[in-house]
């Protein structure tokens, strides 16, 4: 059995930020096993791509990750979870790798990983993030779970943003995972899922219901940079970004748009670029004309 190791969840779809990751990830660790989590059956396109450039591997049992999705699917009404593929990071609980991290494709990392998998030897969970600071409870619980006290203060402190964050395997059995998946389903009064997030409340329940020992990697190093592509005071020096003088863990888009003129699109494109040369699988979304641009082309 692998030791340590990162999972990713991908399809075709996502490609190109696949690509970027990988090939930031890369940058610093060259040997550190990856593995595939197909989001649905299209990804023969990506798994093969990241095979032959970053010598990533697809999840082992596909068939359990198959029937999973669909207990999940059985699990959950349609309006409460419209796509339970999303749902599919969970199944890293399963899996081949005893210490793992967990990344969302809308990241590319500037550090060793393998550094901050070593604070999985402190806790069972960890993660990176501001959310507990900055965005509190929000996108995640309800007014409903600290009225009725369903956590403490100090466990609700550590809500976390669900795109980067590492745990052990074997923390869950699947009949302790699923019993909980079903009390978030029959409970759909404490999530907030009021700006379109999905997996993010359902994985914070269960972390914080059955994972004691937890560490947010900003609550203990002093000093730790944030990490989201909102925020645009990050300097950039040789394609690696920088809060003062602070090199950052990893940059995450989420919630912005990942574009050009987006927020460090041009940084984004390095990395998508550096090894790969195939032309963008997915074209990039424009912004929308403003006023006075529409204004001009109805002039000319």
């Amino acid at each position: 059995m692998v030791k340590r190791g990162v999972y990713i969840v991908a399809n075709d779809r996502v490609a190109d930020n696949a690509i970027a990751l990988l090939s930031s990830l890369r940058q610093h660790d060259p040997d550190l096993p990856v593995i595939l989590i197909p989001f649905d059956r299209q990804y023969q396109t990506i798994a093969a791509l990241l095979e032959r450039h970053y010598q990533t591997h697809i999840f082992p049992d596909l068939g359990f990750l198959e029937q999973f999705t669909q207990t999940i699917a059985d699990i959950f009404p349609r309006d409460f979870l419209k796509l339970p593929n999303k749902m599919r990071k969970l199944a890293v609980w399963f899996g081949p790798l005893e210490h793992f991290l967990y990344i969302d494709t809308d990241i590319i990392t500037f550090q060793p990983l393998s550094q901050t998998l070593d604070f999985l030897q402190q806790a069972d969970f960890i993660c990176c993030d501001y959310h507990w600071k900055g965005r509190g409870l929000a996108e995640v619980f309800s007014p409903t779970v600290p009225e009725q006290a369903l956590f403490s203060d100090e466990a609700l402190g550590d809500v976390f943003n669900s795109g980067f964050w590492g745990s052990k395997r074997g923390l869950f059995t699947l009949d302790q995972m699923t019993s909980l998946l079903q009390e978030c389903a029959d409970h759909r009064e404490y999530f907030d899922f009021s700006s379109g997030t999905t997996d993010q409340p359902i994985m914070n329940f269960l972390v914080l219901k059955a994972i004691e020992r937890r560490l947010n990697i900003t609550k203990v190093v002093s000093g730790e940079p944030g990490s989201w592509a909102g925020s645009s005071h990050f300097s950039q020096v040789d394609h690696r970004l920088y809060d003062g003088d602070r090199p950052l863990r990893y940059l995450h888009w989420a919630g912005t748009p990942m574009r050009p003129g987006g927020p460090y699109w041009d940084l984004w494109h390095h990395y998508r670029f550096l090894s790969v040369t195939d032309p963008l699988f997915t074209q990039p979304a424009t912004k929308p004309p403003t006023l006075w641009q529409r204004l001009r082309r109805r002039l000319t």
